[in-house]
């Protein structure tokens, strides 16, 4: 009986470790991932090789009400809760979309002297939706995964509150819900699923949009700031951007590829 027991708990052991070193260390899990289906797929569904973003910080700058727009729709209806603590914003804030200061947002330029407007302007920051997402391959129970289209998504309920995400994005683009998102939201989409407390979340892409054939919100509130489209087509309006104008890409030394571009 005792023979027994220790040959299941040392098979156990070995099949766990198994699993969690082929998350960590394997290569990064793109299809037929948990949670890829969760929401209905139309008809009219948006389609592309490969998703990508460039924002006009220019046309922000022109109009900085933009800012406050498009984090005010996305948030309201990804039903992102606004955590304060003695009046201001709490350090356990959650956030898909912000913005951040130029040398915050470029920490690879090497040009220390910009120019003053470039340097004054906000910048807006959130998932890159890398091409090798540093996120999935630290994952242990492939909560987070990158769709074929370059989309990376999560699972909520595969997710162990384990962080390690949060540690390997190095765009800070993650959040953790430390309490119960739900008493911080004032008014709840029933659209959109809410989280739990102990569960990581971030930027989708508006994939569950994407579905139904509608482009992501921020796209739509930006007034033609943010351009979406397939970065394959050499056609599409994302690819014609970064043709006719100078980008930029955060942290692109560090070769995850990511999928948002900054046209300065």
């Amino acid at each position: 009986m005792k023979k027994d027991r220790r040959q299941f708990l040392k098979v156990a052991s070995l099949s766990f470790l198994g699993v969690a070193g082929s998350a960590a260390l394997g290569p990064v899990c793109q299809a037929a991932a948990p949670g890829e289906g969760s929401f209905t797929t139309a008809k009219n569904a948006l389609h592309a090789k490969k998703w990508g973003m460039v924002i006009d910080t220019r046309k922000f700058a022109e109009n900085p009400e933009l800012y406050n727009a498009v984090t005010t729709a996305c948030h309201s209806y990804h039903n992102v809760p606004t955590i304060v603590e003695n009046g201001m914003p709490s350090k356990r804030e959650v956030k898909w979309i912000w913005t951040d200061g130029y040398h915050q947002t470029f920490t690879d330029q090497v040009d220390n002297y910009p120019s003053h407007e470039i340097e004054q302007r906000r910048y807006l920051m959130l998932c890159n939706h890398c091409e090798n997402p540093a996120c999935v391959r630290v994952c242990p129970t492939k909560a987070t995964f990158r769709r074929k289209d370059g989309i990376v998504v999560m699972d909520y309920h595969r997710c162990i509150g384990c962080r390690y995400c949060m540690a390997g994005c190095p765009f800070g683009a993650r959040s953790f819900n430390f309490m119960d998102p739900r008493d911080h939201i004032a008014q709840v989409n029933p659209t959109f699923p809410t989280r739990m407390r102990g569960v990581v979340e971030k930027c989708t892409f508006c994939s569950e949009l994407l579905a139904v054939g509608k482009m992501p919100l921020c796209v739509e509130a930006s007034d033609g700031a943010i351009a979406f489209g397939d970065l394959t087509d050499p056609e599409s309006s994302v690819r014609k951007l970064l043709a006719e104008n100078f980008t930029l890409r955060r942290k692109p030394t560090l070769g995850t590829e990511p999928s948002v571009y900054y046209i300065l």
